[in-house]
This record gives structure tokens, C-alpha cells and sequence, in this order.
């Protein structure tokens, strides 16, 4: 039986956390003079209050009654949901964006860290909202639930449910047999890996307010920008550069930061999804440029900077642009409709399909050709140094066919709203990807703002199953999930 109670606690706390992050907006408006003060300190307190009343009132007595799985799934799920409501609320009290869909929109493409934007102004936003909007995406980065398992442990429920909801793939590298302490060393990095971007941010010329905030999207691989024209509105190289190579660490499996920070270099050169992670990264780059050198009257640098800022980006999902990659050329355009399909590597920040679930597959794919040879010979996929079982395989498998299918489905569905064909599978592939921009209607020079409710509303969906990795959501609409 499903205790409902454990599950309204949980989203009392997550609305307490929510209420008092939009509240942090406020020294930066304050500082710059914006009108935005009162509903930020109003939204935020009320939002805390709220959930106060609601954790006090569910409260258990019962501290060992530790928490299901399925109670887990629906602690994340309606988690995401929950805090995506009440975020856009500041949006829509302010006036800055009247409509809740678009404001809606907005906030849990913030969240999942998606990146994708309704907004055709974004200077034009107060500092205090914007700062909250970029925080959205820091929270949603290494996730709420995460975050609750780090700093709160006097919730006096198991968290191994909640994370494995919340961090789920084909691999999960534990750095500490405790979950708890886990998101501890998890958090610690994220935070360490934050603050140095900023620092280098500020010493490449870049305002406060814009290195903390780009620092925030950068880790989180989300992509908001305080720029309408995001990096591309930052000339200097060495601030690309430096974007570069924090895009590249968020999109690496977390628990290789851990290794690093503990001189055990060899797990990481010896990790076969990093090693494939920096091979496409590599190949990708390399193509491209030298096809826009040849092609077009760029220097060779520029070349090289913008090709590796925009493969880095969409590999890791993170969605900043520094260039409109449309008007290179129909194949590049192609190469980057591919790579929303990628993903960065599992227990990262990014999104997408992830590396090691392609690994995956090709070395299933390649060794299934030897046992059509020797039908007799038990041929295991090994990745890093160790078999694979056939139940990671089949979900692997499973998790593919699920993506493709609603990829194919949800782009039926935007057709049938309104968009054109090309635009409605660069929205569906970004939006369940998590990336932000993609192709055509919704490229890295446009935004969702043109597309109607209905189809912000499925795109929304599509990015908390991204968010999620497509289980999480898709087993709650399961009837043997409901049964006792």
C-alpha cells in the first residue's frame, strides 16, 4: 500500500527548499534597482510557509518506517512537477511572463535543465528573476532529491529508493556505500567545480551577476543564458574556452571527478565511456572544422573555437551557442540534429541518451554478428573490464526502443499542432534530450515562443521524461505499478 502521507512530507520539504532559493534573487535586485523585490520575498516565503504546514502536518512519528520504491518514483516525479508549479509563479506575479503555460514552460525547462526559452528579451528580465531562473537549473542539475539526501537526513526515511529514482542509467560508479554520503561528496564537487568557473569567469572579464549565473548553467548543462544571444554575446576567447572545458567536466560521470580529486587518474583514462564521450567530442570537432575552414572564410582558430564550443554543447546538452551552426551548410546542420541524440555520460549533469547506453549497443551489435558465426559460444559484452549482464543489455534495449517511440510519436503530435515538420522534430529531439536549441523553428538564433500552449505543454512533458530518463515517469502509468 502506498503511504501518501511519507509522499506529501517529502514535497512539504522540496517547496521549503523552493521557497527559499527564489528568495536568494534578492540582493542582486536590490543592487541593480529592479521592481521585482516584492514578489520574489513575497512568492518565496508564502511558497515556504506552505510547505512548512504541509511537511509539520504529515510528520511521522514512526522514524524507522523506511520508503518504497514505488513511493519513490512518485516522490521524483511529483516532485519535478510540484516545484515547476510553484517556480513560475514569480514569472506570472510579476507580469514579465503573463501566461502560466509559457511561465510553466520556462521553469521546468530551467529544472531539467533543458535551456529551452520562451523569452524574446531576456535583458529585459529583472536580475533578481533571472538569477532564479539560472538557479532552477543549478537545483535541477544534480536534482533536488539529491540535494535532500545530502543536507537532511531528518527526513527518517531510507534514500536508496529516492536516488536510484532520481540518478537512473545503466551504471551507477558509487563513491561511498552510503547514499547519503554519496550526494554529500556528490554535491561538494559541484559545488568546487561551480565556484572555480566563476573565478575564471571574472577574471576573463565577465561581471559578477554573469559568472555566477553562467557558472550555474554551465554545471547544471542547461544552458540558460543572461544574454539573449547567449556566449555569442561574450567575444573574448578565453571565456568560451573556459565554458568549453567546464561544459566538458559536467558532462562527465560525476564519480570521475571523485577519482580525479583522489589522484586515481588511472579509473579515469581507463573508463571506456570517457573514453568514447571524448572520442565523439574529438571527431565531431575535427570534421566540422575542417569542413568551415575550407568552406567558409573563417580563421583557423575561430574555426576550431566555435566548431569545439557548439559539439561540446550539444553533446553535453547543455545548449549554449556561440555561432548559428544552421548556416554552415545542410551536412552540419545534420551532424547537429544527430548529436541532440547523444547525450553526455551517465551520472552527469547532461541529458540525452547518454554515451555508455550507445557503448553499449554497438558492442552488443558488434558481438552479435560473432554469435550468428558461433552460435554455441557464450560471447558476454564486457565494459570496462567486467561482463555485462543481459538485463542491463535488455534495458538498454528497451530504453532505445521507448526513446525512438516517443520521439516519433511526440513529433506527430507537434505536426499536428501547427508546426512544420523539420521544426517539430528538432523541438520533440531537444526538449526529450534536454539540449534547448536544435534545428530549423527552433534553432540556436530562435526560441519556443511561437509554438502554441498545447505544444509547450507536450514539450514540458517530454523534458521531465528526459530529465528522468524516460522510466521513472513511464512505469507510473503502468496498472501493475497501481497494484497492490
Amino acid at each position: 500500500m502506498i503511504n501518501y502521507k511519507v509522499i506529501l512530507n517529502f514535497i512539504g520539504f522540496l517547496l521549503i527548499i523552493d521557497g527559499i532559493a527564489m528568495m536568494l534573487g534578492v540582493p542582486f535586485s536590490i543592487y541593480y534597482g529592479d521592481n521585482d523585490v516584492p514578489v520574489l520575498l513575497l512568492t518565496g516565503s508564502g511558497i515556504s510557509i506552505s510547505g512548512l504546514i504541509l511537511y509539520y502536518f504529515t510528520k511521522s512519528k514512526n522514524k524507522n518506517k523506511g520508503i518504497t520504491k514505488r513511493e519513490g518514483y512518485i516522490v521524483v516525479s511529483l516532485g519535478w512537477i510540484v516545484m515547476s508549479v510553484f517556480g513560475a509563479l514569480p514569472f506570472v506575479f510579476h507580469g514579465s511572463i503573463p501566461s502560466f503555460t509559457d511561465a510553466f514552460f520556462e521553469t521546468m525547462s530551467g529544472f531539467t535543465t533543458t535551456g529551452s526559452s520562451i523569452l524574446n528579451n531576456i535583458e529585459a528580465m529583472p536580475h533578481g528573476l533571472l538569477f532564479w531562473r539560472s538557479l532552477t537549473q543549478w537545483l535541477g542539475g544534480m536534482g533536488f532529491i539529491v540535494l535532500s539526501l545530502a543536507i537532511l537526513p531528518i527526513l527518517g526515511i531510507g534514500g536508496m529508493q529516492l536516488f536510484v529514482a532520481e540518478v537512473p542509467g545503466p551504471t551507477k560508479d558509487k563513491i561511498h556505500p552510503r547514499v547519503r554520503e554519496t550526494a554529500k561528496r556528490l554535491w561538494a564537487i559541484y559545488l568546487i567545480l561551480t565556484f572555480a568557473e566563476v573565478l575564471l569567469l571574472l577574471i576573463g572579464g565577465m561581471n559578477f551577476f554573469d559568472a555566477i549565473n553562467h557558472s550555474f548553467t554551465t554545471m547544471a548543462t542547461g544552458g540558460f543564458s543572461t544574454k539573449q544571444d547567449s556566449i555569442a554575446y561574450f567575444t573574448s576567447p578565453f571565456i568560451h574556452y573556459v565554458i568549453i572545458v567546464f561544459m566538458f567536466l559536467a558532462g562527465m560521470n560525476f564519480s570521475l571527478h571523485y577519482f580525479l580529486l583522489h589522484r586515481k587518474f588511472k579509473q579515469v583514462s581507463e573508463n571506456e565511456e570517457f573514453r568514447f564521450y571524448t572520442f565523439l567530442i574529438i571527431a565531431f570537432t575535427l570534421v566540422i572544422t575542417f569542413g568551415i575552414y575550407t568552406e567558409h572564410n573563417f580563421g583557423f582558430e575561430t574555426s576550431f573555437r566555435d566548431s569545439l564550443f557548439q559539439v561540446v554543447s550539444m553533446i553535453t546538452t547543455t545548449g549554449f551557442v556561440t555561432a548559428d551552426y544552421e548556416l554552415w551548410g545542410v551536412f552540419y546542420h545534420t551532424l547537429f540534429f544527430l548529436m541532440l541524440f547523444i547525450g553526455g555520460s551517465a551520472g552527469s549533469t547532461g541529458g540525452g541518451v547518454k554515451a555508455v547506453r550507445h557503448l553499449l549497443l554497438i558492442k552488443n551489435s558488434a558481438l552479435e554478428l560473432r554469435r550468428l558465426v558461433h552460435p554455441r559460444a557464450v560471447i558476454p559484452v564486457r565494459y570496462n573490464n567486467a561482463s555485462v549482464s543481459k538485463d542491463i543489455i535488455f534495458n538498454v534495449m528497451a530504453f532505445l526502443l521507448f526513446y525512438l517511440a516517443i520521439f516519433v510519436t511526440a513529433t506527430i503530435l507537434m505536426t499536428l499542432v501547427g508546426l512544420d515538420f523539420l521544426t517539430a522534430m528538432g523541438s520533440v529531439a531537444t526538449c526529450l534530450g534536454n539540449v534547448g536549441p536544435a534545428i530549423e523553428g527552433v534553432g540556436p538564433t530562435d526560441n519556443f515562443a511561437h509554438i502554441p500552449d498545447v505544444g509547450k505543454w507536450i514539450l514540458s512533458f517530454l523534458m521531465l521524461l528526459g530529465r528522468l530518463e524516460l522510466f521513472t515517469i513511464l512505469i507510473i502509468f503502468s496498472p501493475s505499478f497501481w497494484k497492490k
